[in-house]
């Protein structure tokens, strides 16, 4: 994929999570994508325009601001109701990517989702550790980020 099209995702990412369609976001939005881009370029393989990644970047997209949805509206009904039955906790998810960029781009995909946070990475990249404010059923956590963003991420940026 061509990192115009990459940034163009990343402001249009800035600016669902920001919340805010202003000329200056918009900016501020492409700065922090030129910046970011730069950042990562060499691991970005963009020699190729992938094209055919488009519909999977989108549909990653897609699920981020789904779950950021969803999430949202779980820890606000967690929040108003009385007695709160949470079980906080950190849990080891065993990772199936490999690069630092697919890794990183999980571990933020889990941070801005509200109830779960990011906390480390092993030394080999094999582990991500994650705080989540309801521990109470672990394995379907873990099966709800391989089949949603780990899944989506794969497609979307391996060949």
């Amino acid at each position: 994929m061509s990192r115009y099209i990459m940034g163009l995702l990343f402001v249009v990412i800035w600016l669902a999570v920001s919340g805010s369609y202003t000329l200056a976001n918009l900016l501020l939005g492409a700065l922090v994508a030129a910046l970011s881009l730069g950042l990562i370029r060499h691991q970005l393989k963009t020699t190729d325009t992938y094209w055919g990644r488009v519909p999977a970047i989108l549909s990653l997209g897609a699920l981020f601001i789904k779950e950021l949805a969803l999430s949202a509206w779980s820890v606000a009904v967690m929040a108003v109701t009385p007695k709160m039955n949470l079980k906080p906790g950190i849990f080891a998810y065993p990772l199936k990517l490999s690069s630092d960029f697919e890794i990183t781009l999980l571990a933020n995909l889990i941070t801005l989702t509200p109830g779960t946070l990011s906390v480390d990475v092993s030394e080999d990249r094999s582990v991500l550790y994650v705080h989540a404010l309801d521990c109470n059923d672990i394995d379907a956590t873990k099966r709800a980020i391989a089949q949603g963003f780990e899944r989506k991420i794969m497609e979307a940026f391996r060949r």
